[in-house]
């Protein structure tokens, strides 16, 4: 079992920067790919970003490449995803998953509780 838990969410105006943490517990951190996901009102969840087991690769959905990353401090169990240039569209409840190989689908074996993001002037 791998518990995560996502922090960093919040209200920010279009064009600003917010940063999430998704610490994790439980299983080894370094033995899970990790993702980030999100989910806006009255639409399905999709996928964000994605990143190694190593931190070494990344892949990202077309919606936020060169606007998002994604990395990962095993020392500290934590993945982040760095967000600018935050559209009002990318309001959503993200969230981080972990998943036993790197994949940018939607099912991945552990999900944290999720963080609101609010994109709005």
């Amino acid at each position: 079992q791998v518990q995560l838990l996502e922090s960093g969410g919040g209200l920010v105006q279009p064009g600003g920067s917010l940063r999430l943490s998704c610490v994790a517990s439980g299983r080894t951190f370094s033995s899970y790919a990790m993702g980030w996901f999100r989910q806006a009102p009255g639409k399905e969840r999709e996928f964000v970003a994605t990143i190694s087991k190593s931190g070494g690769s990344t892949y990202y959905a077309d919606s936020v490449k060169g606007r998002f990353a994604i990395s990962r401090d095993n020392a500290k169990n934590t993945v982040y995803l760095q967000m600018n240039s935050l559209k009002p569209e990318d309001t959503a409840v993200y969230y981080c998953a972990a998943n036993s190989i790197m994949a940018a689908i939607t099912r991945y074996d552990y999900w944290g509780q999720g963080t609101q993001v609010t994109v709005s002037s």
